[in-house]
């Protein structure tokens, strides 16, 4: 039954979220500092002399192999924590799933500062990547269902910005420590243990923040539900939501929430394939290599340890500015549209990077008499490259992470997301020692290739979720329960009314709709 434009539920026109939505929103990013600290403080740490010297990595004869491992455990881990995360967060809740990951992320912060031996520090990065991943595949469910529609995209950007000042301390941290004398193993011990503190602040801050209404009503405890969304968001707008969910709630609870119901339902399997076409297109960028091989790229162009802290400081403080400046577009620009235009903007820099490094950085021949402009030229496009990363990608994949799923396969879907962030990297991050050894500035191609044909399938073939409703999004996918989220609209039920609807009438409903 199709509604006129009268009977539809009208969300507010004006400013739909109030100031304590957004205190509880950086409250909860502090989580993904904690996430992005994590896997970023190993860049720096494999440039500290006394780590590699205190774990022989330079002198063993598997010593490329076991940095590349520190890497590849650490994704590892992450693959595993986002596959057992979406459990927690649909049974005991959003703010329990973000706890727990936080919690782990503190003890193996702590493990890391106090291993004394490879085999211990390896294998904590599994705990590691376990906690991190957790961290990052909780938080943009628990933001995307406490933001309005309107600003959802600022909202969920909180939890990309979080990520990034944690990758900025990290490195800052990392900076800091280097100036111990080269056998003080408090230098790399010390930003592990300054790592400590932001899941700290974290689990303190969840004592105060609200669970998500949407799984609140899923609950069964709707008045909690509706005081949550009141002190959140404008009374208008609050209204109108809790209307809207309500009634899509009471679809949900009577669709398949199963893992196998994600492959047989054709809608269902449209989201999870468009969402990770999107992961692989923005990972296959290569932002996690660069990142965490930053230092050894730079020692690959001849610059010295100081200078290499120097620009993976500056390259990563960038980052966090890009991030900032996202919040300027990110809910301007279809989500398709600005994800396209990242991609091809980040392969082009890997392009121009590519070919300074196959002419001026191939040997050590080349940089005895290094063309000190041409190498300046290689860093500026790697800093051109994730002000690119930061403005047009890295938020509008979460934002548009959260989007895509609907409200009882949310966690699932962010599993399916994270878990492919997770299994690329362990690629990408595992081959990467050798093949920068290897075949150089070749390797770069293997992100330039892939990230453009993504990037011309977003402009063509992904849908746009820019500002509709979560509890709408069915309508791009041909869900026909939002047929059913109609009929309640047209009779005027608000919440606390589906007494008014007979069991046998909802049943008979979906399964029309199955």
């Amino acid at each position: 039954m199709e509604l006129s434009q009268e009977t539809q539920p009208k969300h507010s026109a004006q400013r739909q979220f109030r100031l304590y939505n957004i205190i509880v929103t950086a409250l909860m990013a502090l989580g993904s500092t904690s996430a992005g600290y994590a896997a970023s403080i190993i860049a720096t740490t494999l440039a500290q002399p006394s780590f590699l010297a205190y774990f022989e990595l330079l002198t063993r004869s598997n010593g490329t192999q076991l940095i590349a491992a520190t890497n590849g455990l650490f994704f590892s881990g992450g693959a595993l924590g986002t596959v057992t995360i979406s459990f927690v967060a649909d049974r005991w809740g959003r703010i329990w799933a973000t706890g727990i990951s936080s919690a782990l992320c503190l003890i193996s912060s702590a493990l890391l500062a106090g291993s004394v031996h490879i085999a211990m520090f390896i294998a904590i990065r599994f705990l590691a990547g376990a906690s991190t991943f957790m961290l990052v595949a909780a938080i943009p469910v628990w933001i995307s269902e406490t933001a309005p529609p309107s600003t959802r995209g600022i909202f969920v950007d909180f939890h990309s910005i979080g990520i990034l000042f944690g990758y900025a301390l990290a490195s800052w941290m990392g900076y800091a420590f280097y100036h111990l004398p080269p056998t003080d193993n408090m230098a790399w011990r010390g930003p592990f243990i300054v790592g400590c503190v932001p899941p700290l602040l974290h689990i303190v801050a969840l004592f105060f923040l609200p669970e998500s209404p949407r799984l609140l009503l899923m609950k069964g405890k709707a008045d909690l539900a509706e005081k949550t969304l009141r002190r959140l968001h404008t009374a208008e707008e609050a209204a109108v939501e809790l209307l809207q969910i309500s009634a899509a709630i009471e679809v949900d609870r009577l669709l398949d929430s199963s893992w196998i119901s994600m492959i047989k339902k054709p809608a269902y399997r449209k989201r999870a394939l468009f969402i990770v076409g999107v992961v692989l297109g923005v990972e296959s960028s290569g932002v996690l290599v660069i990142n965490n091989y930053g230092p050894t790229i730079y020692a690959s162009l001849g610059f010295d340890v100081n200078t290499q802290f120097i620009y993976q400081i500056g390259w990563i403080t960038l980052s966090l500015g890009g991030g900032l400046l996202s919040f300027l577009i990110i809910d301007r620009v279809p989500r398709p549209k600005l994800l396209s235009i990242g991609m091809m903007s980040c392969a082009a820099c890997l392009i121009i990077l590519a070919a300074i490094v196959s002419r001026f950085a191939t040997s050590p021949e080349s940089l005895a008499k290094p063309n000190k402009a041409a190498l300046r030229a290689a860093v500026a496009m790697m800093y051109i490259y994730i002000l690119a990363f930061q403005v047009f990608l890295d938020g509008t994949m979460y934002a548009y992470m959260g989007e895509l799923f609907p409200t009882h396969i949310r966690a699932k879907g962010l599993v399916v997301a994270i878990t492919t962030i997770t299994t690329i990297n362990i690629l990408w991050t595992q081959v990467a020692p050798t093949a920068f050894n290897d075949i150089g500035w070749k390797f770069y191609l293997c992100f330039i290739i892939p990230t453009s044909l993504f990037g011309i399938a977003l402009w063509l073939f992904f849908p746009d979720t820019l500002g509709v409703p979560l509890e709408e999004i069915a309508r791009i996918f041909g869900d026909h329960e939002e047929n059913y989220i109609q009929q309640q609209y047209h009779s005027g039920q608000m919440i606390g009314d589906d007494k008014h609807v007979h069991d046998e009438e909802k049943v008979v409903e979906v399964s029309h709709c199955a």
